[in-house]
């Protein structure tokens, strides 16, 4: 699965500015509803409802907040880079600035894994979380994480 598969190019905020958890999750559930037709609360409501269970704070100042929506019909992503850091409470106790934001189906078992997987797997790519932070706009981040999705899962 492809990162381009799962995020829109209208699905990325660049140095958005947060003071917290819950208003990065708020406009990432906004960027969600905008590509997929599902209501932003309905998609803030469940990627709250995942962050009770433990943190998704992946480490490294990354963080993949996801969620299972009833009736969505497919899996959309959002991906969001914060002007400053905030706390997430990650693993690694790091702040985070750098968010990909993954809502599914509540039937899509499987696929919602391997999307998860999928962007796991790209975050781990230091060199790459490193151009994604460097990015001057939306359209280059979306660009390079579409684009360089296959390397990172080499």
């Amino acid at each position: 699965m492809d990162l381009s598969d799962l995020v829109a190019a209208d699905a990325v905020a660049v140095d958005f500015a947060a003071a917290n958890r819950r208003i990065v999750l708020e406009q990432a559930a906004a960027l969600l509803a905008a590509s997929s037709g599902v209501a932003a609360d309905t998609l803030l409501a469940a990627l709250l409802e995942r962050e009770k269970l433990g943190t998704t704070g992946f480490g490294a100042g990354t963080a993949i907040p996801h969620g299972r929506v009833p009736g969505m019909a497919r899996i959309s992503g959002a991906i969001v880079r914060l002007a400053s850091p905030v706390d997430w409470g990650a693993v690694d106790g790091l702040p985070v600035d750098l968010v990909v934001a993954l809502a599914g189906p509540d039937e899509g078992g499987a696929d919602n894994l391997k999307a998860l997987a999928r962007v796991s797997r790209a975050l781990r790519d230091k060199a790459l979380v490193a151009k994604l932070r460097g990015c001057r706009d939306a359209g280059a981040l979306w660009a390079l994480a579409a684009n360089s999705s296959d390397r990172a899962a080499a």
